[in-house]
């Protein structure tokens, strides 16, 4: 395995861990029952669309009716920031339209006497997934539009020889932010039409699933990442 291979996959792992490990327990998670996954907590799958969350590259509106001049439609930059008059940088992405309202309200709060904000998504910016594993071209795809599981595999050159279509992770966000998986067969032309939210991720695997635990259970302690993908407290990554 290359060095760059080797840090793609690190670098998919740190992302699916953020609901992994002991905290799940105590948040409620369940254990998938698929062999190899005891040691591995995932809460409950649910296709229940979460609140949005703000990405770079997302287009909104932040409005002061006190203080009209204040007001900015811009973008989320690629670090997750947005910049304000009067009060500089604040991190955007990774929080809900009302979180980001309150943030940018207290900071006014030194500034303005009704520090009134509101907060409008004006454009949703590209809609990414990950695509690992025993794949052609593995990375981070754009989303064209609503596309499933299979046609992202397709995005990402389709299958190696090893590949095990049969037994495919997804790996979602689900709601309050903790990761859910479940086992989907992508065999083609047999398998299941499973529909993609932006930041998924598709793990093929060599063999069996067991491959994905083993690959979790040797990293769970080199990689204490978050889901806010901070790396190295700089620059903001989203998948």
């Amino acid at each position: 395995m290359t060095v760059d291979r080797r840090l793609v996959l690190l670098t998919l792992a740190a992302a699916a861990l953020a609901g992994c490990g002991t905290r799940g327990a105590v948040m409620g998670q369940d254990r998938v029952s698929t062999s190899g996954f005891e040691d591995i907590a995932f809460a409950d799958w649910t296709d229940a669309e979460p609140e949005y969350l703000l990405y770079p590259g997302d287009e909104i509106e932040v409005a002061t009716p006190t203080a009209t001049e204040l007001t900015r439609t811009l973008k989320v930059g690629p670090d997750g920031r947005i910049a304000l008059p009067l009060i500089g940088q604040v991190m955007a992405a990774d929080r809900t339209l009302a979180e980001l309202e309150r943030d940018v309200s207290g900071a006014y709060a030194s500034q303005l006497v009704r520090p009134v904000v509101e907060v409008t998504l004006r454009q949703a910016g590209p809609m990414k997934v990950w695509v690992d594993g025993e794949v052609r071209t593995p990375g981070v795809y754009d989303m064209p539009g609503d596309i499933d599981a299979y046609q992202a595999v397709i995005m990402a050159g389709g299958y190696l020889p090893t590949a095990q279509s049969r037994e495919i992770a997804l790996i979602r966000r689900g709601p309050g932010g903790r990761r859910m998986m479940r086992v989907i067969d992508l065999r083609p032309r047999r398998g299941e039409v499973v529909a993609l939210r932006r930041g998924d991720i598709i793990f093929v695997p060599r063999t069996t699933l067991g491959e994905l635990a083993n690959f979790f259970t040797q990293i769970r302690n080199a990689l204490p990442v978050g889901f806010s993908y901070s790396i190295n407290g700089g620059g903001y990554a989203q998948f």
